[in-house]
């Protein structure tokens, strides 16, 4: 399924002139070689581009189209026309000088073969080049010594004659195309992606770009060892994938690797999405839905609002002019590395507007009241997830699992991973702080994940005041304390929650009475210092909540009932500091 769709993705950007054909690749060049007519060295000089990391500009190899690379192992391939050093010049540091000398000769047998009938001038200087070269001379070359440390870091070269790239010639291109063509595995059988007899792939062509992978590449498909292999079959025929296919999947998913705007990275997860028939709109708007708006997407909060609240009332959805159609396949593949090959992580496949629907029902489980400070109108992924992590550890990447079921959960309208939550609960009980993106967790997850212990009652966007359930009410009762203390320490900067809040959560019956008492402490401050009517306010703020709760706290609350208490905490809080910003505004 993930490889037909791949392939189907492929052949519409061939359709749309936006993919090389078969036979073509891109790939990474760090130079330029430029040749005489005679096939002698004129200069190597650095082929790169500009390009923002962040906040940093750096400077990066040019990503051209090239002739298809081959997958390398230990086994000694050469490229046509656009390899490193050691292929190029037969050259490196890798202390192997024999072997450095084997991969040139390598290269110089392809090259000449191919292009010995050639009779353009740049293939003619290029045939040259490889007859006359002798890497025992490659200290004569200034421009070659000059660019030494970055040419032995492995950097890719390409010829280039009269200024130009030799692969803008027509008759290398199709010499290079025939040959290609006259390629195959010699194992014919029944692709299994487009049901065609074919040519079968032995080797599949390696996927770059996925987070934390090998930087040259990691297979999707591999067999590696004897005990994956079945009836005797060797490598790739275990998996009856057609060259064709093999090809097309892997320049698809190199496509939107090597693209920012297809590709996004949620814990250890790579994760690229893409629309059928490759439109881009509906990866952009995608992208936004899912990960948030920003500047590559062109979209803000506001713009997802309006394009949630259409999609709820059925109405059409417009975005740059165009009426997106909702019933348009869209694709999210996540992947992992590991040790031998990729690991899939998750694979969707849904309408883009189920998909869309679903996220913008997980939006309106998150909605919570929201501290003035906070300016983020909806909760992208990257910010929910950060709310599981210790903000001061030296790694801050969430769970990769967690990350990835939850983001499935998401896009599926499936129930919440139950790490989710526990790595919420851990973070409240070891800093004590009840933030809106946690507090939006809690109320998400009882949401879609019921739990009689944690009714929908607690689970409101603001303060439900008529709210009877105990352990929310132990919440609210416990931030009236907090703001007690508050006011009769103006300034403190330990209060009881960093003391009590653990404690008052999980075992209300051992916690409360010391609370209550030194409540009692705290008012007759308040109301000497600043007077009855507000020692008053709290002590019937304190009375009301006490009908709620009854006559005993609870001995113990469970996972769900501490959520209700930190619902009621934190909407209690946010109703007091609303508050105060409503008299400073008078």
């Amino acid at each position: 399924m993930i490889l037909q769709a791949l392939v189907e993705y492929y052949e519409a950007l061939l359709r749309q002139g936006k993919i090389a054909g078969p036979g073509w690749g891109k790939a990474p060049v760090s130079f330029r070689l430029d040749l005489d007519e005679e096939g002698k060295i004129i200069q190597l000089s650095p082929l790169r581009i500009h390009q923002k990391k962040g906040k940093k500009e750096v400077e990066v190899p040019q990503t051209l189209r090239v002739p298809q690379p081959v997958k390398r192992s230990v086994d000694i391939k050469s490229n046509f026309l656009c390899d490193n050093s050691t292929y190029i010049f037969g050259v490196d540091e890798k202390g192997k000088p024999e072997r450095s000398l084997q991969c040139f000769e390598a290269c110089r047998e392809l090259h000449i073969n191919l292009l010995e009938q050639a009779q353009s001038p740049a293939a003619r200087a290029v045939l040259y080049f490889f007859k006359s070269w002798n890497p025992e001379e490659i200290s004569k070359y200034s421009s070659i010594l000059d660019n030494w440390k970055d040419l032995m870091s492995g950097g890719n070269i390409l010829f280039f004659y009269d200024g130009k790239s030799v692969l803008e010639e027509e008759e290398i291109q199709r010499i290079w195309q025939e040959h290609y063509n006259r390629t195959d595995s010699g194992n014919c059988g029944i692709c299994m992606v487009t049901g065609k007899e074919t040519s079968l792939a032995v080797l599949h062509p390696v996927i770059k770009g996925i987070v934390g992978a090998q930087a040259m590449g990691t297979s999707l498909v591999s067999f590696n060892a004897p005990a994956f292999c079945s009836y005797e079959k060797e490598q790739g025929l275990n998996a009856s994938v057609g060259e064709y296919a093999a090809f097309a999947y892997a320049a698809a998913l190199n496509e939107l690797l090597s693209d920012r705007e297809h590709k996004k990275t949620i814990g250890d997860t790579t994760v690229v999405y893409w629309a059928e028939e490759g439109d881009p709109l509906y990866q952009k708007v995608g992208a936004a839905a899912i990960f948030g708006a920003d500047e590559e997407s062109g979209l803000t909060d506001q713009d997802l609002s309006l394009i949630f609240d259409r999609l709820r009332r059925g109405e059409a959805v417009e975005v740059d002019e165009q009426q997106l159609d909702m019933e348009k396949h869209f694709y999210v593949l996540g992947l992992a590395p590991n040790a031998a090959r990729l690991t899939v992580r998750f694979f969707l496949r849904d309408s883009f507007g189920s998909m869309l629907k679903n996220v913008a029902e997980h939006y309106q489980r998150l909605e919570i009241v929201k501290p003035e400070f906070d300016k983020f109108s909806i909760l992208p992924m990257w910010k929910l997830l950060s709310e599981t992590v210790n903000k001061n550890a030296k790694d801050k990447t969430p769970s990769p699992q967690m990350s990835a079921d939850t983001l499935k959960a998401v896009l599926t309208g499936g129930t919440y991973p139950a790490s989710l939550i526990n790595g919420v609960m851990m973070r409240i009980r070891a800093e004590r702080q009840v933030t809106r993106g946690r507090a939006a967790i809690i109320k998400a997850y009882y949401l879609r994940n019921e739990n009689k212990d944690c009714p929908k009652e607690v689970l409101q966007v603001e303060l439900n005041e008529q709210c009877n359930n105990v352990p929310y009410t132990l919440g609210r009762l416990f931030s009236i304390l907090e703001q007690i203390q508050q006011e009769a320490n103006s300034g403190i900067n330990t209060t009881i929650k960093d003391k009590y809040f653990n404690a008052a959560a999980a075992t209300p019956a051992h916690t409360f009475p010391v609370l209550m008492n030194l409540a009692q402490k705290h008012l007759r401050k308040v109301k000497g210092d600043k007077g009855e009517k507000l020692a008053e306010w709290f002590n019937t703020q304190i009375g009301a909540l006490a009908v709620l709760i009854g006559e005993e706290y609870p001995k113990q609350l469970n996972l769900p009932q501490q959520g209700s208490f930190q619902l009621g905490y934190y909407c209690q809080t946010q109703k007091h500091y609303q508050k105060k910003e409503e008299k400073a505004d008078e």
